[in-house]
């Protein structure tokens, strides 16, 4: 919305003044409660001044602000003055001019500076630099570029300004908004005006709906065929992102897109229209169409380059081979080192993968997966004259070429801790820099050996990235447990390679004695078997089902958690888990229970307010976004070590640090959005780690996610103590669900019938 510097018309009731007094401000979401002394109305006023809340930019002294909305009475502040939008004249003075420069708004204008800029240029100070920014250098002290950094920040507020107000009334709230301008910086408002269906593609957090209401607003028909591609578009990046499929089915595709459309009204659309949106779609390479598949087109290319690089992987059979005497001199070796004797059915896997060059372990828990893992590690290492002395390697030279790596931080902690042997997340090992991979085809990471551990949660982009950068004589071993639940991202891709019948494979069965003696593993196996075992209610040594109503379900998960908190335990030694985010019983309303619990406001702890999250000196947290800069990754938690104001620190800004097992991470309030806390998280985003103590819940009300792979994957995540309350019924229903949706892929066809 530009500014105004004429009276705004009379047809709308308004207020119009200056800023008397700031009450309450929030940056955030540019919500105010402001007392605005009244220079002109609509309808008479009785007092000078009036309370003025809404969703505005900071007001500043000597600002002219018109503000449209109506009169309201708040129980116990009195009548307030509710504004829907409004409009804000520059000062007219030059004392407000100097003040409204130096009020921080601008980057590198002081009050000194300020002072000299209006004494040069006057009062239209402003509107010179916008229109003239050379003026500015005439000015003595001021270099051109430093007018021309004044002139970009003068131009790039105003243009903020306008996309905030504009956005606002579409309800886009300040940092959505804040990413739409970072995105487009000063085309936002061309792009907003003119193309606002970009905002699907571009801008996470924006769906069809908002964009057409912009689109609709700036006088886009609702005929339009580029509301159709762009509506088509929404559905299929949904099925993809949302639903996990790797490509969508032509008529189920047509079908949820026409059904959008319809939802929203205002044209029509039939199969002749779709078809001509989704050919010109094909002809813009915003889409690939196979025959009854319709994909995106990272999602095409990763699938098809995937099973063309694991085809090559096993075509190339047996890449190495020993005697069996020497083999078995190797394994022996390493069981006397170890002080461990494998069975046989690890022995078999051990072998396979000393002489395939792609083979898959799958097994549950207690079957000895990480036995298996520190295993191959060993002997791999006496058959091929390795040190497993890291220290005496030169990581640019000479790096060590057994590679451990997994999808998550905690899950390559654990790999770590297990083999004593260095693993890394796979964003790592390709050196992940936010917008691509230091490691690809051209570039090949180095090693002789790699394990990639908790195959399950790796979706079909990334592993396609992994394995365009292996190396083409490398030994692959990927592990994992395909009943767990699949990756978050598109694709299935450990169910498709088991499936395939393609790839080498031992299945770890046998549970070993000391897996026996845990009833938290029996539990998981008769999970996985759809059987609700007897004895789920009867007090076991390191299990409990504490029957409650769905209504005190949170009251049983907080009598659970202080119980352990007397016992000694820690935040970070328990970990909730509920399968949904919203509802009373959901991972939102659990973190604001538990925080209080673990961690509880105190005049010795700082804390900011981010939305309706606060963080607090102590939390727990959860990173949500892989952070390249920081080496820091989707899943990964932390705890807040330290909160700065701004003026405690160089940069001058609010800062959040969080340490992720000792290594500290700053946090600017721009970059909140990134974490979130952590007493409670998703059974998905818990995969891949461990915790002495899990707290599951389940009630009738997570009916939609109670299923068994969900149950299975929450379940697994114990090691030492596993606590369950709420509805048994409810558990039966999701071990017994084994409906856990079809996701459409096409890897196993690809695998099987190579082109």
């Amino acid at each position: 919305m530009s500014e105004q510097q004429s009276l705004p018309l009379f047809t709308e009731k308004y207020i119009r003044g200056t800023l008397k007094h700031e009450i309450f401000y929030n940056e955030e979401n540019w919500y105010g409660i402001v007392r605005i002394q009244i220079e002109e109305a609509t309808e008479p006023i009785k007092e000078a001044d009036v309370i003025v809340v809404g969703h505005f930019p900071r007001p500043h002294p000597d600002e002219i602000y018109t503000f449209y909305g109506t009169w309201k009475t708040h129980p116990k502040y009195g009548d307030q003055y509710d504004a829907h939008r409004y409009e804000r004249e520059t000062p007219k003075t030059k004392s407000g001019v100097e003040k409204y420069l130096a009020s921080g708004l601008f980057s590198g204008i002081g009050k000194k500076l300020a002072k000299r800029i209006v004494d040069a240029l006057g009062v239209d100070a402003l509107t010179i630099i916008a229109n003239d920014p050379d003026q500015l250098s005439t000015i003595p002290g001021i270099s051109p570029q430093r007018a021309r950094a004044i002139y970009e920040s003068v131009l790039e507020h105003q243009q903020l300004e306008r996309t905030m107000v504009f956005l606002y009334e579409f309800g886009i709230g300040v940092h959505l908004a804040l990413r739409i301008y970072q995105t487009y910086k000063d085309q936002t408002m061309t792009v907003l005006t003119e193309t606002p269906y970009r905002l699907i593609e571009d801008i996470q957090g924006i769906g069809f709906k908002r964009a057409d209401e912009i689109a609709r607003t700036t006088g886009i028909a609702p005929s339009s065929p580029e509301r159709l591609k762009a509506a088509t578009l929404y559905v299929l990046q949904e099925a993809s992102y949302g639903e996990g499929h790797v490509y969508y089915m032509y008529f189920a595709l047509l079908e949820d897109t026409i059904h959008l459309l319809r939802d929203i009204g205002g044209h029509d659309f039939d199969m002749d229209d779709f078809d001509a949106g989704l050919e010109e779609l094909v002809q813009g390479s915003k889409i690939i169409w196979e025959d009854e598949r319709v994909y995106l087109p990272s999602l095409y290319f990763a699938e098809v380059g995937f099973a063309k690089r694991l085809r090559y992987f096993a075509d190339r059979g047996v890449l190495a081979e020993y005697p069996a005497s020497e083999f078995y001199q190797a394994i022996g070796q390493v069981e006397d080192e170890l002080a461990i004797t494998y069975a046989q059915q690890q022995r078999d896997a051990v072998e396979m993968a000393m002489t395939e060059g792609l083979m898959l372990l799958t097994g549950g828990p207690g079957t000895g997966k990480t036995t298996v893992i520190k295993g191959i590690c060993h002997v791999f290492a006496q058959l091929n004259g390795i040190s497993l002395d890291v220290e005496s390697y030169d990581p640019m030279e000479n790096p060590f070429p057994i590679l451990l790596v997994a999808p998550t931080g905690r899950a390559a902690k654990r790999m770590s801790e297990t083999t004593g042997l260095p693993a890394m997340t796979i964003h790592r090992l390709l050196g992940f820099k936010g917008d691509g991979f230091e490691h690809d085809n051209q570039n090949p990471v180095r090693g002789k050996l790699i394990i990639v551990d908790e195959m399950s949660m790796v979706d079909i982009w990334l592993i396609n990235q992994l394995f365009r950068a292996l190396p083409d004589d490398i030994h692959v071993v990927m592990v994992g447990d395909p009943d767990q639940l699949p990756s978050v991202g598109p694709g299935n891709v450990l169910h498709d390679m088991v499936e395939s019948r393609l790839l080498p494979m031992v299945q770890l069965t046998e549970i070993y004695r000391q897996a026996q003696e845990s009833s938290i593993i029996q539990l998981a196996h008769a999970i996985r078997e759809g059987v609700v075992p007897a004895d789920l209610l009867s007090k076991q040594q390191d299990r409990r089902f504490f029957t409650s109503s769905p209504q005190d379900v949170v009251q049983a998960v907080k009598q659970i958690c202080s119980g352990a908190v007397l016992k000694g335990y820690t935040a970070k030694d328990i970990q909730v888990l509920a399968p949904v985010y919203k509802g009373v019983a959901g991972v939102n309303q659990l973190n604001i229970e538990l925080q209080e619990l673990f961690n509880p406001k105190s005049d010795q702890k700082r804390e900011v307010t981010f939305g309706e999250t606060i963080f607090r000196s102590g939390d727990k947290v959860l990173q949500l976004v892989n952070n390249a800069d920081e080496q820091v990754f989707n899943g990964d938690i932390g705890e807040v070590v330290a909160i700065f104001h701004p003026k405690e620190n160089e940069e001058n800004e609010e800062l959040l640090v969080v340490s992720f097992d000792g290594r500290e991470v700053q946090y600017k309030r721009s970059q909140y959005h990134q974490l979130t806390l952590a007493y409670c998280c998703s059974v998905h985003k818990s995969q891949g780690s461990e915790f002495p103590i899990v707290i599951l819940p389940f009630v009738k009300n997570y009916y939609r996610m109670l299923r068994r792979k969900l149950a299975y994957t929450g379940v697994t995540r114990s090691k030492s103590f596993l606590l369950m309350c709420g509805d048994p019924d409810a558990f039966r229903i999701a071990v017994e669900s084994n409906d856990e949706g079809v996701r459409y892929t096409y890897l196993q066809k690809r695998l099987r019938q190579p082109d």
